[in-house]
């Protein structure tokens, strides 16, 4: 069975999507996890709820509030246009947008349960060292929130590459530019060519059970690693 040259392309760009969203979560999403890690504020609820809303909310609302914010009587809409960068619906643009916002949870939380485990004390010890806030962040709560990286980082990229609605509402089917992976298996099941789509999906389904055994690999070792540590003498 052999896949088709649109299919590739369709695997490529998809890959493409993935690769840049992860990235961006992980610069954008750092920081906001360590926030909400750290602080006090009584804005920390409706932050991370805010940050939360994907995981319960249908791709389907996500999407719509996109388009109807992204359109050309948006205001995001308007501001892209007035600056000359054109409309983010039916682009790849609007596809890493859109893909930013809906697996923004499955970075930020893993990020922010790691950063809440890094100890307290260390930071001290760090602080006692002269360090200021940014060099203990570094030199200290990265290292030790490194699993959590890890987390984020698959799950980040699995996620964006089974997104289906969000894309399709704000990315529509054009080959090339926003026809994904997940979008080629449906426009394959609506035309009734299920060889195709079974080809696709199964790629699929042994890409996710890679990550989850990739995760569970992850979890293991860390757990053996504090383990080890708390029956040290």
């Amino acid at each position: 069975m052999r896949v088709s040259a649109e299919d590739w392309t369709a695997v490529r760009l998809t890959a493409q999507l993935a690769t840049l969203t992860t990235v961006l979560l992980l610069l954008l999403g750092t920081p906001l996890a360590w926030w909400l890690a750290r602080t006090r504020s009584a804005a920390k609820p409706l932050v991370a709820s805010v940050v939360a809303l994907p995981l319960v909310l249908p791709p389907s609302v996500l999407g719509f509030y996109l388009l109807v914010t992204m359109g050309p009587h948006g205001p995001v809409g308007q501001l892209t246009q007035a600056l000359g960068l054109g409309r983010l619906p039916f682009s790849f643009a609007g596809l890493v947008v859109a893909s930013v916002l809906y697996s923004m949870p499955f970075v930020v939380q893993p990020l922010q349960q790691a950063f809440e485990a890094v100890p307290q004390r260390a930071l001290e010890a760090a602080a006692t060292l002269r360090a200021g806030p940014w060099d203990a962040f570094v030199s200290v709560a990265l290292p030790l929130a490194r699993p959590g990286f890890i987390t984020a980082t698959v799950l980040g990229f699995a996620h964006t590459v089974g997104e289906f609605g969000v894309v399709l509402m704000i990315g529509g089917n054009i080959p090339g530019q926003t026809r994904v992976l997940s979008v080629a298996i449906y426009e394959h099941v609506e035309a009734t060519d299920f060889a195709a789509a079974h080809r696709l999906a199964a790629g699929m389904v042994v890409f996710a059970l890679v990550v989850l055994l990739s995760l569970h690999a992850v979890n293991r070792r860390r757990a053996a690693r504090v383990d080890g540590v708390e029956a040290a003498p």
